[in-house]
């Protein structure tokens, strides 16, 4: 079922009580997703996926969140309690992508720019397999420092959004390095919208923790946009007045080490030159993003293979402003969403 409407929940409160928020509002729709072929982690995999085999590597990932983001880890057990499921299967939601691995063979995972030429604005697409499209949601986190606006799919506790002190953090996949126990990427952006001050905070906090996955990081603020590429526990950083990303590695030595497959680099080289010639519309000019976004190449449309990524969302976010513009589900037919930090 494809849905063009995405909920959005508040939470507030300690760590424990957010995530029980969370997931009661979300109950049925979460037991419904986990019940479907694992999170349908089994319609993406050559192999059956049972929750019994992945608690070993569950529990290690969890490990290392619980020492560096406790308060994230709480957050979690409170979701798994107030949607009424397994504790592992909670944090099996938050790790889905690290859990699966990585394929080589990738047709989209976002395309994604900045820019600080003017008023400040991040925009992108999000590309993913597995028909997310029913599973968007929007939260209106009061998190231990700043409030955010954070897109979520499944139950997960981030993944991109935008902050009250004026920061924007998008994503791409990259692909590379050893994937191991760690913080999945999308914890790191929540904590960064938590936490993060400035540009230069958000970028150390990416920098420092132990992240489980390749990434590559957009963060936007009222003056300054960089991208902050991981491979194991290395980082890139690229810093511009206008930056686009895609899913291949942009730092030269990365590059040499990335394992993306040559038809699909030639998919992302083909989304990150279609951003830079049209280059990026000013930041108030959201019809002008709309159809950027919409339009293929950057729109990667719905092939019928739920295994391929496709087109599940677009946003457009303006940390001056603290506002989030979201089309869930293919954005060239959906309902523009606008939601903005009081």
């Amino acid at each position: 079922m494809r849905v063009n409407s995405a909920p959005f929940i508040e939470l507030s409160g300690p760590p424990h009580s957010r995530g029980i928020t969370h997931g009661r509002a979300l109950a049925g729709r979460l037991r419904g997703f986990l019940d479907d072929s694992l999170a349908r982690l089994g319609h993406l995999n050559d192999r059956p996926m049972d929750l019994d085999s992945l608690r070993p590597g569950i529990a290690a990932h969890r490990d290392v969140v619980a020492t560096a983001l406790p308060d994230l880890a709480d957050e979690i057990d409170g979701l798994a309690a107030g949607a009424g499921v397994d504790r592992d299967a909670a944090w099996l939601l938050q790790l889905r992508r690290e859990l699966l691995g990585y394929s080589r063979v990738t047709g989209g995972d976002c395309t994604t720019y900045a820019s600080v030429r003017g008023r400040p604005v991040l925009a992108q697409t999000v590309d993913l397999n597995g028909n997310l499209d029913d599973q968007i949601a929007l939260l209106a986190v009061s998190g231990p420092r700043h409030r955010s606006l954070v897109l979520s799919f499944a139950g997960l506790l981030g993944y991109l959004g935008v902050n009250d002190a004026g920061i924007a953090v998008g994503l791409n996949l990259v692909l590379g390095g050893a994937w191991e126990p760690g913080v999945p990427p999308y914890l790191a952006i929540r904590h960064v919208l938590d936490t993060a001050d400035s540009v230069e905070q958000a970028v150390d906090i990416l920098c420092e923790l132990p992240l489980a996955s390749s990434r590559s990081f957009m963060v936007c603020g009222e003056e300054r946009a960089v991208c902050v590429e991981a491979l194991g526990k290395e980082r890139s950083i690229l810093e511009d007045d206008e930056l686009a990303h895609t899913n291949h590695f942009l730092d030269a030595d990365f590059a040499e080490r990335d394992e993306i497959n040559v038809f699909a680099k030639n998919s992302s080289r083909r989304r990150l030159e279609t951003v830079r010639e049209a280059g990026i519309p000013k930041a108030s000019d959201t019809a002008s993003h709309h159809r950027l976004l919409s339009t293929p190449p950057i729109l990667v449309p719905d092939n019928g293979d739920i295994r391929r990524e496709r087109t599940v969302a677009a946003v457009i976010m303006r940390p001056d402003l603290g506002e989030i513009r979201l089309w869930p589900g293919d954005p060239s037919t959906a309902q523009e969403q606008v939601h903005s930090l009081p």
